[in-house]
């Protein structure tokens, strides 16, 4: 059977050939992103690993007796889901190699905008002394932190949160009222999460209904001290709505490591905004991440392709 990767930003593939082919399968890697590149690559796959790769409808459709899609990673907006679930081709990720590292990035935008870090470290270089480049500055313990989906990421985050003594409250349609009562978290509409929240972050996965979630009738609820967060995906905020609300100052200040197209232009306004942390999609990186992610990749192709249930299965 013949594995394929797509592309991938590692040093090297090393853990996942060894895993792949010690298995008895055959592997090949590649570097290629557009569908037109990737169609007579991926026709006669078994299964396809890949990152960043577009895989359309038209390149599922071309393929011949693929089994299964993995993504690189946890979101799998880059794979047309319903296109594949039609041919019967599973789609899985790996949903749990960088949980710590995303709700620490998170938690790390949160207390820099939160104890406004940016500013007093550009006033202190400018020559200025004191506290105030971060006047008004609020107590940790007496804000709100609202959370925009309550999966693995942002429970972690919230637990790691709680320690500070922030509130916590999330808003999320798949979740149970108990599921949050049990780790002191408020379950909330969208529209209590936002009037209410002193920093609003956001965790759900990026698909058709959470398109541009966050606009600019949602940021117009939020409160004008409020910081919004993304470590999920681009696309959740509108991003022309976010870029005037900070303008304008309807909203104190931003952390975004996703953008809605990506690698982000040097020019795009965020990189310049003083009261925005912007990183490049890097919430998830360590060295142990990255190890566990190309580990577990290759883990389930092999499970897959032995006629094993996925362990994780998007559809």
């Amino acid at each position: 059977m013949k594995v394929v990767i797509t592309d991938y930003e590692y040093e090297n593939i090393e853990t996942e050939r060894a895993i792949i082919e010690g298995a008895g399968f055959t592997l090949l890697s590649c570097q290629l992103k557009r569908p037109e590149e990737l169609l007579p690559v991926l026709r006669d796959a078994d299964a396809v690993i890949t990152q960043y790769s577009s895989i359309t409808s038209e390149v599922i459709e071309g393929m011949e007796h693929c089994r299964m899609i993995i993504k690189y990673g946890i979101g799998v907006n880059n794979i047309d889901c319903d296109a594949a679930a039609a041919k019967g081709i599973l789609v899985c990720n790996v949903p749990d190699y960088g949980i710590s590292e995303v709700s620490d990035h998170t938690c790390a935008m949160i207390l820099a905008l939160g104890r406004k870090l940016m500013p007093l470290a550009g006033a202190l270089k400018s020559g200025g002394w004191g506290y105030s480049s971060a006047v008004p500055l609020k107590r940790l313990s007496e804000c709100t932190l609202g959370l925009v989906g309550f999966g693995r990421i942002p429970q972690m985050a919230a637990k790691k949160m709680r320690a500070f003594g922030m509130r916590v409250s999330a808003y999320d349609p798949f979740v149970s009222s108990e599921t949050t009562a049990e780790q002191s978290v408020n379950l909330v509409s969208l529209d209590e999460l936002l009037r209410t929240g002193d920093f609003i972050s956001v965790h759900c996965p990026l698909t058709r209904d959470t398109f541009h979630l966050i606009g600019k009738e949602e940021i117009e609820k939020m409160k004008a001290s409020a910081f919004l967060i993304n470590t999920a995906r681009g696309g959740i905020i509108d991003e022309k709505a976010l870029i005037t609300a900070l303008k304008e100052k309807r909203i104190a200040g931003a952390g975004i490591d996703v953008f809605e197209e990506e690698p982000v232009h040097p020019g795009h306004p965020l990189l310049s905004m003083d009261n925005v942390i912007a990183t490049p999609h890097s919430a998830w990186y360590s060295e142990t991440a990255i190890r566990t992610l190309q580990r577990k990749a290759a883990e389930e192709v092999v499970n897959v392709l032995k006629g094993n249930k996925p362990f994780n299965r998007v559809v």
